[in-house]
């Protein structure tokens, strides 16, 4: 398919993601009374679902509630590689933090692999799991250094990985790269919905379709639902990706998400196994996963912040284009995109939500490597509420105070970018009209006057939603690929009718008639 023109490629209409498709997920009720628990868990991704088990485990009472399904988040967008490499950051680490908190970190990581594989094995979970080496390479002379810069980082943190110059995948030409050995990759998905089946047996119970939107701060501190309903505990932990609540934390301006793109592609060459990820911008990200006994390739990147840049559609090109080239696609069954958090330092933030708070649990910022990121989070958070030690609480506290000066500076662009896209929103002149859209078309356009967002479907129905985001103001725009409005200030998304997709936003965008 090497010349064939990219835009004979058959593409999925809608962004659906393998690992949704492949299984039959459980469904549960939305929560209708008040109840009481010990731990009321906010969150129905990796974090959330993983502090259940560890807890419900150890005999403690718990209780998890999920906005929209289980596992619908960013865990079940992932492209699912259990690995401590998570791009050229040790040798940053060591500068930013010294050598003793980068070890920590790659521990961390590592022992969150560990933890997997030892849960998979002793509930016999079939999940795909498969032991991989993974890969960082580049073609370009200016990365080269920064590689070779890495692997004596690797050598002081004592990491088992090597230099090279070439790699398995023989048709990507490479001029250095470093491998991590003996990570994994593997089916988020059933690897996870069996941890919920074990969560219910012992005692555990978890409610879906149930929107969190407060917490009552004290001693017991009790969770609000959209609806008025109340979930008393001894502790809360907001796993939600982007914590649904601040308490001044101001989370909002520490952090910013980041979008990218997957395709589940077939293609005509061998692929030779390992997890693959160039150095340089943009991104792109290389594993398989089996599909019905053929490799379905996993071809991952081209990220952006979320709400800005070109038309969503053409990241995916981006990547199809790649794929044709170096990998000879034969079709494309599924595309999907998912969001992430980054830190201003780079390390996520797990522990209390503030000083003040230390009922009140945190995991946040995972930075796209969220299968041991997230792992990590819940075991530091189950150890928090168990009171047991924790050799990494410092490390990823959301109070620490050794920030690099880096961070300062990224505080400032970022705000500094959040004002911007928060100014040009307001002064945007729209003369295009709902009735100017096409069947399938989404656009920024001027109802009455004001700046409206509107979608026509393919039976020609109009939705016309506000496009004031519902958090702090900013304008949304129009993200073609997911057929989402996503706001280029901290990265609340909503569906064409307006409902939140992913916060901080709490409230849905107003309609328009």
């Amino acid at each position: 398919m090497s010349d064939q023109n990219f835009s004979d490629t058959k593409m999925p209409q809608m962004p659906e993601p393998y690992w949704r498709t492949s299984i039959d997920l459980q469904s549960f009720p939305k929560l209708n009374s008040d109840i009481d628990t010990e731990v009321a868990i906010v969150g129905g991704g990796i974090t959330g679902i993983t502090t259940a088990y560890i807890l419900a485990k150890k005999g403690v009472n718990v209780a998890l509630i999920d906005a929209g399904t289980i596992l619908n988040g960013t865990t079940g967008h992932t492209t699912a590689k259990i690995t401590a490499q998570h791009g050229l950051i040790y040798d940053q680490f060591i500068t930013d933090f010294g050598q003793e908190n980068a070890k920590l970190y790659y521990e961390a990581s590592n022992q969150s692999l560990q933890f997997i594989r030892q849960v998979a094995h002793e509930n016999n979970i079939e999940c795909d799991l498969t032991e991989e080496d993974a890969y960082i390479y580049t073609n370009t002379d200016e990365y080269v250094s920064k590689i070779e810069k890495e692997f004596a980082a690797y050598e002081k943190l004592g990491i088992s990985g090597e230099l090279h110059t070439s790699i398995p995948l023989s048709f990507l030409q490479i001029k250095r790269a470093i491998s991590m050995k003996k990570q994994a990759q593997f089916h988020p998905l059933k690897y996870l919905s069996q941890l919920v089946k074990l969560v219910q047996e012992f005692g555990g119970k978890l409610y879906e379709n149930t929107t969190a939107v407060d917490i009552e701060k004290g001693p017991k501190p009790t969770v609000i639902t959209r609806d008025g309903i109340k979930i008393n505990s001894d502790y809360v932990v907001v796993g939600s990706h982007f914590p649904f609540i601040d308490f001044t934390g101001a989370y909002f301006s520490k952090m910013y998400a980041s979008h990218s793109y997957v395709l589940g592609a077939t293609i005509e060459k061998e692929f030779p196994g390992g997890m693959y990820i160039n150095a340089e911008s943009p991104a792109r990200s290389l594993r398989y996963t089996d599909m019905d006994g053929e490799k379905l390739i996993l071809i991952g990147g081209d990220g952006h912040k979320t709400g800005q840049g070109e038309s969503m559609m053409n990241h995916y090109e981006a990547l199809e284009k790649f794929g044709v080239k170096h990998l000879g696609i034969k079709d494309i069954p599924y595309r999907w995109s998912t969001q992430d958090l980054v830190t201003l330092d780079k390390l996520p933030y797990i522990g209390q939500i503030t000083a003040l708070h230390d009922n009140i649990l945190i995991g946040t910022g995972y930075r796209k490597w969220g299968m041991t990121n997230g792992t990590t989070a819940a075991r530091l958070l189950s150890d928090i509420i168990l009171d047991q030690e924790n050799p990494y609480k410092e490390l990823f506290s959301p109070q620490r105070s050794a920030a690099p000066v880096k961070s300062i500076k990224n505080f400032i662009t970022t705000n500094v970018d959040v004002a911007k896209h928060l100014v040009k929103g307001k002064l945007e002149f729209v003369n295009k009209k709902p009735e100017d859209l096409t069947s399938g078309e989404g656009s920024v356009v001027s109802v009455n006057g004001k700046r409206a967002g509107a979608y026509k479907d393919e039976n020609g129905k109009l939705f016309v939603v506000d496009t004031t985001c519902t958090h702090m103001g900013c304008e949304v725009e129009w993200n073609s690929g997911d057929c989402t409005w996503d706001c280029p200030c901290h990265g609340s998304r909503f569906s064409i009718d307006g409902e939140v997709v992913e916060g901080p936003a709490k409230k849905p965008l107003k309609r328009v008639e």
